[in-house]
């Protein structure tokens, strides 16, 4: 049995990125605070509870990601990269809570408009979207290979979107007195919260049930390795993510016949990550008559119908 790594680990420039965001959601959300207040505006209020929340999920993605630098130890073997998914999910809880609030308050006012100064809550909510813009370009780096950025420049995104709408609200307001535009705003941006929230929510469930990513097909992966000189059969494969970005597999190769394992080692693991980007696979390789004697189990999950590709070919 052996391992295969590739290292590169990119959590300390993501960490400041979460941080120098995170002081400037903080610093606007007050300014968003007193702005709905002095214009009466819901939309701004939504927005600035919005960055609120954006501002507890950053804190908490911020510790998340310096959890998950620390070293494995004795009980953590893997290391602690999983809590960014927990901060994950706990963000998407966030961004389904405030928006389910914000939803019924702008109901209510639909009934009920209340006096807004458009122009103040116009330009207020520009300057959210400039902090928001330049919050978007400092995560953008990191989003695409970590769960825990993605779900804090998926809050940073929303909040411009939000930003977006309170603009829109603000300048009907202010031209027309469409009172109405401002709780109908607040609507619009809920709506947009709730999907960035579904998807946040569905990409953490995967990893903590430990489904395979979606972008690998286990029985894809099978195949590939069955293919390789020397494979007879591929049984007991299991590929999952332990955080975010670090797949790993696992499985059992029967070879052809009892020979050296390091060359058969060396072109799976070569193969894993060349073509699927896995960067941690644990592979035993099976002599015919060890194989042979032992039975076969898919517990826990086997890939779908690797034994019996491996079977058809032997």
């Amino acid at each position: 049995m052996d391992h295969g790594h590739a290292h590169g680990d990119p959590r300390a420039a993501n960490q400041r990125r979460l941080a120098i965001v995170l002081g400037l959601a903080a610093a606007y959300m007050v300014a968003e605070i007193v702005g709905g207040i002095l214009t009466g505006s819901l939309a701004l209020l939504a927005d600035a509870a919005h960055m609120a929340a954006d501002v507890g999920a950053l804190a908490l993605a911020v510790f998340a990601a310096w959890m998950a630098s620390r070293p494995s130890g004795r009980r953590w073997t893997y290391g602690f990269t999983r809590v960014e998914i927990l901060a994950a999910l706990a963000q998407g809880a966030a961004l389904v809570a405030v928006a389910l609030l914000i939803v019924v308050e702008a109901f209510e006012r639909l009934g009920d408009p209340r006096p807004v100064i458009g122009g103040g809550l116009l330009l207020v909510a520009a300057g959210g979207l400039v902090v928001n813009l330049l919050g978007l370009w400092i995560l953008n780096a990191g989003r695409h290979d970590n769960l825990n950025v993605r779900g804090a420049w998926l809050h940073v995104a929303s909040d411009a979107l939000g930003s977006v709408g309170a603009m829109t609200a603000g300048f009907l307001v202010w031209q027309f007195g469409w009172l109405w535009a401002d709780p109908a705003a607040s609507v619009v941006i809920c709506v947009l919260v709730l999907a960035s929230a579904r998807t946040l929510l569905r990409d953490a469930v995967d990893v903590l049930m430990e489904a395979a990513p979606r972008h690998l097909d286990p029985q894809e992966i099978a195949s590939a390795l069955l293919r390789l000189a020397g494979v007879r059969q591929v049984h007991d494969l299991h590929v999952w993510t332990i955080g975010s970005g670090e797949i790993s597999l696992s499985c059992h190769l029967v070879a052809v016949e009892s020979e050296d394992d390091a060359p058969l080692l060396t072109r799976a693991y070569s193969l894993l990550g060349s073509e699927f980007g896995i960067d941690h696979a644990t592979i035993q390789v099976e002599s015919p008559d060890f194989a042979a004697q032992t039975p076969r189990s898919c517990a826990g999950g086997c890939a779908p119908g690797a034994a019996e590709l491996g079977q058809a070919t032997g």
